[in-house]
């Protein structure tokens, strides 16, 4: 067969969510792959899929794709893994909905003989998985509050600062960007694997923005009803971001006076912070992940050998670079040109 006949379209991931489309059982010879991302529309996870279908063309493998219908969709996830099994799948490459509830579901596919690597999102415990290959989220995050506290100087001691979160139950990558972004800025944290309960007085408050542009908007219009003198704006992700600044604009407010950060590094993220929508984002490279992962599964299927992280890290690091045309001194970033060479989807 050949990898485009393999592929599910995205229509196909939302009905194979409630079990109306199973998955071919592989050959005894072949390698399948799966690859289930959270969701199917999110520009970050597109590109995670493209590098993924690029490799495993490459090496010959199948690879099936699906997708939840929306982030924090456990219940797809669970049934992609499920047939998965069932299919004979080699090796799957999950980013995880619900990174604690969906590890019975990965202990099955592992005590079945599958590989399992988290990409991006590791799951809780880390160890639940055979390896994880992501960002430093907690890196990424302490660049963008290293970046809004030097563009404020003397000013960031008195910042009022809004939170646009992902889900209140704050999978592993929400937490470690949000609290990366607080040590970066200066802000004690407290428990360094959950967010909420800080008691430093220059924060406003989280919403919790799903990853969406509608949920990041609806999240800044709350969190400005409670201080319209909202000046910084941390935000889960870039789409998280544009919502934002409608709401700012819609405010009066998209006059230079708030700063506005994120995570990502995709091509229409890194063009916002060339128009001064955003002003600064740490660039992940979900390609990179994807496309390492079908390397792995496929060198598995061949030897039994499973991914090794990076030395001093219990996860793999594919790599975090801060872009903004308005760098701050002992913060290194890169230019929005060199961004946009960089930059996905």
């Amino acid at each position: 067969m050949t990898l485009r006949k393999n592929l599910f379209a995205g229509i196909a991931a939302g009905a194979f969510a409630f079990g109306l489309i199973g998955v071919a059982s592989a050959s005894a010879d072949e390698v399948l792959v799966g690859l289930i991302t959270k969701t199917d529309n999110n520009p970050f996870f597109v590109k995670m899929k493209e590098g993924a279908e690029a490799k495993a063309k490459e090496l010959g493998v199948t690879l099936q794709s699906f997708a939840g219908k929306y982030d924090g969709d456990n219940d797809s996830q669970v049934a992609a893994i499920e047939n998965l099994i069932s299919a004979g799948a080699k090796g799957i490459l999950i980013t995880p909905s619900d990174t604690k509830g969906i590890v019975p579901t990965i202990k099955k596919a592992r005590d079945a003989g599958i590989l399992v690597i988290a990409l991006d999102t590791p799951l809780d415990p880390i160890d639940s998985a055979d390896a994880t290959f992501a960002t430093d989220n907690f890196h990424a995050g302490e660049l963008i509050g290293e970046w809004a506290k030097g563009s404020l100087g003397d000013k960031a001691v008195d910042a009022h600062i809004a939170f646009l979160d992902a889900l209140e139950s704050q999978p592993t990558v929400d937490a470690a960007r949000d609290q990366g972004f607080m040590k970066g800025f200066g802000i004690d944290p407290g428990d360094p694997t959950h967010y909420g309960e800080e008691t430093d007085k220059r924060i406003v408050g989280h919403q919790w923005g799903k990853g969406s542009e509608e949920g990041g908007r609806t999240g800044m219009e709350n969190l400005l009803q409670k201080d319209p003198d909202v000046n910084v704006v941390y935000t889960i992700n870039e789409p998280t971001a544009a919502g934002a600044y409608e709401a700012i604009k819609a405010a009066g407010k998209a006059d230079g006076s708030v700063l506005v950060v994120s995570v990502d590094g995709g091509c229409p993220g890194v063009k916002n912070v060339k128009d001064g929508v955003i002003g600064a984002t740490s660039q992940q490279y979900p390609l990179l992940m994807a496309a390492m992962g079908v390397e792995a599964v496929n060198e598995f299927a061949k030897s039994g050998k499973k991914p090794e992280p990076t030395p001093g890290l219990n996860f793999f690091n594919t790599g975090v670079k801060l872009i903004t045309d308005k760098p701050v001194q002992g913060v290194e970033s890169i230019s929005t040109d060199e961004g946009l060479k960089l930059c996905w989807g």
